[in-house]
């Protein structure tokens, strides 16, 4: 018998990847203060957002999953969050210009009675940008609401010179391994 997953997050780019790869979710938002969880080190801040996320979410009955993630955005060991306003999303693409950098988000998927938290990595690299394409960019309303001022999967591709690992990691969710891991709780596409 299939699973019934529970999404704990807000991010429109999950539940965009969920529904493209047919995996039905319902969402359970949560609030909670993830300024509690005070790491520089971005693979164990997105490992323990993740547990944050999955652990704060209640499971209401046996068949239910939870599915939990985080993604940040790390340059020189240092975490890029989502900017503040415009002058914060200015200096983020600026550092990223000609230079690589990492995407990491942590994820986890938990039942009543196992659970499993696994981090993927991405390398980015952008092109060097003008001050003027920096400028237009972070002129948009795209930077705001993402980690590290940007989004890969739509106007953000012009800054992006290559991938190294896998792109829906970038986006916010390595898709993918997800899948595969969600089979072992009982989680399944569907038709």
């Amino acid at each position: 018998m299939s699973k019934e997953l529970i999404l704990a997050s807000s991010s429109p780019r999950r539940q965009e990847l969920l529904k493209q790869v047919k995996i039905p979710f319902t969402l359970r938002k949560q609030g909670i203060d993830e300024s509690q969880i005070n790491t520089s080190d971005p693979e164990e801040k997105v490992k323990k957002l993740a547990k944050l996320k999955g652990r704060y979410t209640p499971i209401l009955h046996k068949d239910e999953i939870i599915l939990s993630a985080d993604t940040i955005v790390s340059y020189n060991h240092k975490i890029f969050e989502k900017p503040r306003n415009k002058d914060d999303a200015f200096q983020m693409i600026s550092a990223l210009s000609g230079d690589k950098h990492e995407v990491f988000t942590g994820v986890m998927i938990r039942s009543s009675d196992d659970e499993i938290i696994f981090i993927e990595r991405t390398t980015v690299e952008f092109w060097p940008l003008s001050t003027e394409e920096i400028y237009w960019y972070t002129s948009t309303n795209e930077p705001y609401d993402k980690a590290g001022a940007y989004g890969i999967q739509s106007l953000g591709a012009m800054l992006v010179k290559q991938i190294i690992g896998d792109y829906y990691n970038a986006v916010g969710l390595p898709i993918s391994r997800v899948v595969r891991e969600l089979k072992q709780f009982g989680v399944y596409p569907k038709e």
